[in-house]
């Protein structure tokens, strides 16, 4: 993917994400790694092209399959509680790897993430355009995420980018001693909440409300 693609032009500009950056840090994103993370990772090259002149407004945006990319607060902010965290050389697991627009900003950030998406052309879409970015440090797999990865357990940090009704309890025993997971939960009033796992306890807090598209079981081919 050649460089002009990746800087953007007009409403897809360098220029145009430094605002966004600066709304987000107004809005009480404080963490400056967070910020140049979502400053260097051009989002509108996660939605479809006919979107991309909103790609750096502050608003979620369907993709394929009747799915949507979060909008950009919602990213940095369960970002930068997840971050809080974590250890150097952090690995992570995302439940919901959607276009891999969270996915790349995680692994800007993180020594490595594990991804999972349940709709398989979806997820192939997604390994390209990562492939295209020269990001690395992932690894993706098709399958129902409420089970997790034990395979590469347990994880410093989980993030959970659907809303579950009830946390799947496969997610808090992969979590790794003083890790961290965040996730939506609820289903029609929904709240971002975080898990902690201290002393072998788990603690959770409630941040804020938010809207997400469910969590939900099986496997699309």
């Amino acid at each position: 993917m050649n460089s002009q693609k990746i800087q953007g032009i007009g409403m897809t500009s360098q220029r145009t994400r430094e605002r966004m950056v600066q709304r987000l840090g107004d809005l009480g994103i404080s963490n400056l790694r967070v910020l140049e993370a979502l400053l260097s990772t051009p989002r509108h090259l996660f939605i479809d092209e006919a979107l991309a002149h909103r790609a750096y407004e502050d608003v979620a945006l369907p993709i394929a399959f009747n799915q949507t990319i979060s909008q950009p607060y919602i990213v940095a902010r369960m970002t930068e509680v997840l971050l809080a965290g974590l250890p150097e050389q952090a690995s992570v697991l995302e439940i919901g790897t959607g276009c891999g627009y969270q996915t790349a900003i995680l692994a800007r950030l993180v020594a490595h993430v594990y991804s999972i998406e349940r709709i398989q052309p979806l997820l192939e879409k997604t390994r390209a355009r990562l492939r295209d970015l020269k990001i690395a440090n992932i690894t993706l797999k098709c399958a129902d995420g409420s089970h997790g990865w034990s395979q590469h357990a347990p994880f410093d940090g989980i993030i959970v980018t659907a809303a579950a009704p009830v946390l799947p309890e496969a997610l808090l025993k992969q979590l790794a001693e003083g890790g961290t997971l965040v996730v939506p939960e609820g289903e029609r009033t929904q709240v971002l909440r975080v898990y902690r796992k201290l002393d072998g306890k788990v603690v959770s807090e409630n941040l804020e409300a938010v809207r997400f598209v469910p969590l939900l079981g099986g496997v699309e081919r």
